[in-house]
């Protein structure tokens, strides 16, 4: 009787311990993720920014408007740049005139290399005449030396002035080359104080107001994509090891409270933040909300595994990672998939064997 009674309170114990606190196992559907926080910006989204500095003229858009690439978007102030287009266009112009035009120098050296062939050719008829005689033993040595010497002065002077005529040439031609360079120059110059959208896109933030000094390392304004939008995130180090191009991403923003958002990963970037230990990655919607505005905030959960059917257990009868607590005593497991909240059993125990939470 005292054993049967033992034995029955025994039973009883256990009964009862396994309704208080022992738990079978599940079988069913499990999803491993990685945790991220988001941040939603449109595509190609970047700050322009001036080339140079001045005051800020006029804001050639509005914020919110749509632009084409190129279309102007701020107009600064500077009449140096002006100015010295201008001066440029002056010394262009003269230059054009002193190669090309009516009173040009390669003309004035021209007349004198025409006027000096005529002397040329009258000296060398006469020395030439006056050599053929005084081989002949005919007229004076002094006479002969005369018509010599102007033949001679006549030849040195047409090539000092064919010479001249080059090399003014080459420095015209050199002057003008410049003047259309430093005139093409400051016409960039000018330019620059037109800053011009890079992308088709939308104005979605202006930074200056009219009158407002502009500097080259102040951004005036942020254009981006219209309907494309994308989702920046960022993973812990121990985690960006899991992730790959083209996981799916689900997603939940903070405007949008209890939808849920699918997505997928588009891109990586292979540098640590050094500042907060994780690394930026990009997704993009496979179902994005009707209405998207720059910097809307949430999180996400990036699949990295899935199973239909795996024996799982709550994490938090895992004890030491390895083992849990059954009526044998602590029992050695072997996990695979996990998440926040359940993990998988791969080996160890099976769907019938209770588990208990550890104290």
């Amino acid at each position: 009787m005292k054993l049967v009674s033992s034995f029955s309170l025994l039973f009883l114990m256990i009964s009862c311990h396994k309704t208080r606190d022992g738990i079978l196992p599940t079988v069913g559907p499990l999803t491993e993720s990685v945790y991220s926080s988001v941040t939603v910006q449109p595509d190609s989204l970047y700050h322009a920014y001036a080339k140079v500095s001045g005051i800020l003229d006029a804001n050639l858009v509005e914020e919110g408007d749509l632009v084409a690439k190129d279309d102007p978007l701020v107009q600064i102030i500077n009449n140096a740049p002006k100015l010295n287009a201008q001066n440029a266009k002056f010394s262009l112009e003269l230059a054009k005139e002193n190669y090309k035009g009516k009173a040009a120098i390669l003309s004035g050296i021209q007349d004198q290399i025409d006027a000096a062939i005529l002397r040329y050719k009258n000296d060398s008829i006469n020395y030439f005449r006056q050599k053929k005689l005084w081989d002949q033993h005919i007229g004076s040595k002094i006479e002969f030396d005369t018509k010599k010497l102007n033949y001679e002065l006549s030849l040195n002077e047409l090539q000092s002035l064919q010479n001249k005529y080059d090399r003014s040439k080459n420095e015209l031609q050199t002057a003008l080359r410049q003047s259309e360079n430093n005139y093409q120059t400051a016409l960039i110059s000018t330019k620059d104080f037109t800053v011009k959208s890079k992308i088709n896109g939308k104005v979605y933030a202006l930074y200056k107001e009219p009158g407002e000094n502009v500097s080259t390392m102040e951004p005036l304004a942020t254009i981006g994509s219209v309907n494309n939008f994308i989702i920046d995130m960022l993973v812990d180090e121990v985690d960006i090891v899991q992730i790959t191009i083209g996981q799916d991403v689900l997603i939940h923003l903070d405007a949008y409270d209890g939808a849920i958002f699918k997505g997928s990963i588009s891109k990586i970037y292979p540098k640590k933040d050094e500042r907060n230990q994780t690394f930026k990655i990009e997704a993009i919607f496979k179902n994005p909300p009707k209405v998207l505005y720059p910097g809307l905030s949430g999180e996400a959960n990036i699949i990295i595994a899935k199973k239909d059917s795996a024996l799982s257990i709550p994490k938090a009868y895992v004890i030491e990672r390895n083992m849990v607590r059954t009526d044998d005593g602590l029992t050695p497991i072997t996990t695979g998939l996990q998440n926040l909240e359940s993990v998988e059993i791969t080996s160890g125990i099976t769907k019938d064997t209770y588990i208990y939470k550890p104290e």
